[in-house]
This record gives structure tokens, sequence and C-alpha cells, in this order.
């Protein structure tokens, strides 16, 4: 990844004199961030979801709840992997729009998600985002420009 300072023009205003400049993010920050939010989604959003999700169960379909509260079965992994959906497409989205490409990691690491012109997120962005980070073995493409980046055309740079 590269760390030097970029110079881009916003792409809303070709002919203008006016130019963003920002320096990316360090791997140690985008591997901090990546460490931060996740815990965070795994024991306080993943509670929160599952408690939201048995609620509805019980009031939909008591059977399933039944059997998925048995590790191994198939009941128990659907039901792991919606949490683990919900989570993504809740999080990230609502975070980096709302707080303006940031999410709590980004918030300690001193960096943000940006466009790759420099302009803000849009929601469609950050949702994009969050769906490109359900790919298998996307985490794996943080050593070099990862997916959810590329494929967005978004990056994450540093704020101070």
């Amino acid at each position: 990844m590269n760390t030097e300072t970029q110079t881009v023009q916003p792409s809303e205003d070709i002919l203008s004199e006016s130019f963003i400049r920002y320096e990316y993010a360090t791997r140690g920050q985008r591997f901090l961030n990546y460490l931060i939010d996740n815990i965070l989604m795994r024991f306080g959003l993943s509670f929160l979801t599952g408690m939201l999700m048995g609620i509805l169960l019980v009031a939909i379909y008591p059977e399933f709840l039944d059997r998925m509260v048995i590790p191994g079965t198939s009941e128990y992994w659907i039901f792991a992997l919606i949490i683990l959906f919900a989570n993504y497409i809740i999080y990230y989205p609502v975070c980096e729009k709302f707080f303006q490409g940031r999410t709590l990691g980004k918030l300690i690491t001193g960096t943000m998600a940006v466009r790759i012109d420099g302009s803000p997120l849009t929601f469609k962005d950050a949702l994009l985002r969050s769906l490109c980070r359900m790919v298998p073995f996307e985490q794996f493409s943080g050593f070099g420009v990862p997916w959810h980046d590329s494929w967005t055309n978004t990056t994450v740079i540093k704020t101070s």
C-alpha cells in the first residue's frame, strides 16, 4: 500500500483550481481498524442482533429456535451467518455514512474512508464496501489494496 501524499482534483468541479491533499492510512492503521471494528461487532453488536433475531424467531418460527440452540446443526450455522451478515450490513454502512467515513476503529486510529477522488462516501459506497467485505477471503486482500476499496473506488486516508 502506498503511504505517500496524493493530490487529486474533485470530480464534481474538473476545471476548479482547488485540490484535495490526503495521505493514505498505513497497513498498521488499517489492521487496527479491522481489529477494533470486528471486536465491537462480534461482542457488542452480535449480542444485540442475536437478541432481536431470537425475539423475532420466538414469535414467527419457534421450532427453528428449538433446533438452532444445538451447536453443529444446520439451523445453528444458518442463524450465525444471518447475524454475521446483518452486522456487516448494519455496522459499516451506518457508521461510514453517518460519521463521515469513520467507524469506531477509524476514529481511534485517526483515519477515514473516502471516495478515491477525496469526496465523502455516499450511503451506496458504504453499503457496497460492506457487501465486498463479506466475500470469502476478502480479509487477505489487505496485504495489498483491499477488495472493498478497489471494487468500490474508495480508500482510507489519515485525518490528522
